[in-house]
């Protein structure tokens, strides 16, 4: 069996290929956001932080130790910071531990004096803390860090999911949009496949290009439909306009021949002309099929049935009893007739001149895969594709043209209107012999 390639519908490849682009475009944006944003938030807050310690320097520096107390009281309750003597033993974490943080304390450091001590906790107290003079006393200004914080990753997360989300529905609604009208005409074009000819598409639609296919796809379906009427109409005569001479030869022929043998080799070539009359009538025959559950055992039998002359062809079976699949079956019993047709013309063994054959099964999944299998001298591995082709004989089949070339052509082009699938293969060494594969659903 030839191994299936992954393929994605033509939805699903614009949905990701829309999706990865504008997915692309939105980490773009945030990585440029983020660039941009950084220096001037940087700077941005080391002003407003200088600023806060110039504003408490010059409020402490000109206001008398009495009444200080109570503006850095009035600071901390007003504007949620913190004024407090340096003392020579204190201990303190550096702030500036990432890349954010050292371009703060960078410009502090810039407006405040090279001297400045930026610091992210003082004697194990969190916050904010900045070191500035006032003549030749120090102090620390605790201010509240979470003016300093970057975007958060929460944030972050949570804007990027929303526009992810977006990105999604609306490369889906995209996608659909685009695909619509190729899904549509996919659709019909099935539905012609199997043998429906009024599907029509819309003519009027806005795209330039859709409405030319759709028109063409139109015009094509209604050429198609008159086609299938004049061959309708050939087939029902065909019967009458060729059998009805050949039936006046074969009359002709018993009644005007003496000679037993020449009688004989000329009702022979009627017969044959009829048996080639009535393999066109099948090839041609219209593809409509009804699919129903079907007992494959009783099929077999009764196409078995026909091959009565030992001689030439002898039949085993070994499909249970209760095997059923769905499949039209006046069809079925067509294609397991041309297959024992097949092996008794050419997969009779060499050694006895008769033609075993055997029928197997087996059940895999939801299907069915039925067996017929000769014993005779097999096919040349590169002509087996070219077996069902119609109209195309082996070289065993040329000494002994007594067909049209048309059997396992039929095979095919029924097992396919059913649903199914058709194989020709060769026996493993050093078995010999050809193996007709058939795969149907089986029957719920």
């Amino acid at each position: 069996m030839v191994r299936k390639r992954f393929t994605l519908s033509l939805f699903w490849r614009t949905f990701m290929l829309l999706g990865a682009l504008l997915g692309f475009g939105i980490f773009a944006w945030v990585q440029t956001f983020r660039a941009l944003e950084f220096e001037p938030r940087a700077v941005q807050a080391a002003q407003q932080l200088a600023s806060l310690v110039n504003l408490s320097r010059v409020a402490l520096r000109y206001t008398d130790s009495i009444n200080r107390v109570t503006l850095l009281k009035t600071i901390t309750e007003q504007e949620a910071i913190r004024v407090q003597p340096r003392e020579p033993g204190d201990a303190y974490v550096p702030f500036d531990t990432d890349r954010f943080s050292r371009r703060i304390a960078e410009e502090l450091r810039t407006r405040l004096g090279p001297t400045t001590v930026v610091a992210a906790s003082v004697n194990g107290r969190p916050g904010l803390w900045i070191d500035f003079a006032i003549e030749t006393d120090r102090y620390w200004l605790q201010a509240d860090p979470q003016r300093l914080e970057p975007v958060t990753g929460k944030t972050w997360f949570v804007w990027v999911g929303i526009a992810l989300l977006a990105t999604v529905v609306g490369s889906a609604t995209v996608a659909r949009l685009i695909n619509q009208p190729l899904r549509q005409l996919s659709f019909a074009a099935s539905r012609i496949r199997e043998g429906e000819y009024e599907s029509r598409l819309d003519e009027n639609t806005m795209t330039s290009e859709i409405r030319e296919v759709n028109q063409g796809f139109n015009r094509m379906a209604r050429e198609l439909a008159k086609v299938e009427e004049d061959r309708a109409v050939m087939l029902a005569g065909i019967s009458h306009d060729l059998r009805t001479p050949l039936a006046r030869l074969r009359l002709e022929v018993e009644m005007s021949v003496q000679d037993e043998e020449a009688r004989r080799y000329m009702a022979a070539d009627i017969d044959q002309l009829d048996a080639i009359i009535d393999k066109f009538m099948d090839y041609a025959r219209p593809s409509e099929v009804k699919l129903v559950p079907v007992h494959l055992s009783g099929v077999i039998d009764r196409a078995a049935g026909a091959f009565r002359d030992t001689s030439q062809i002898r039949i085993e079976s070994r499909v249970a009893i209760d095997t059923m699949v769905l499949a039209d079956e006046t069809e079925l019993g067509r294609v397991i007739g041309n297959l024992f047709e097949n092996a008794r013309r050419y997969g009779r063994s060499s050694d006895t001149g008769v033609a075993f054959v055997q029928v197997t099964y087996a059940r895999t999944g939801p299907w069915v895969i039925i067996s017929v299998r000769d014993h005779g001298p097999g096919v040349s591995p590169e002509k087996l594709p070219q077996l069902t082709t119609p109209f195309f004989r082996g070289d065993a089949a040329r000494t002994a043209a007594t067909g049209a070339g048309l059997g396992l052509a039929i095979v095919e082009k029924t097992i396919i209107r059913m649903g199914g699938t058709f194989e020709l293969s060769n026996a493993t060494p050093p078995d010999t012999g050809l193996i007709a594969r058939i795969r149907l659903r089986k029957a719920p």
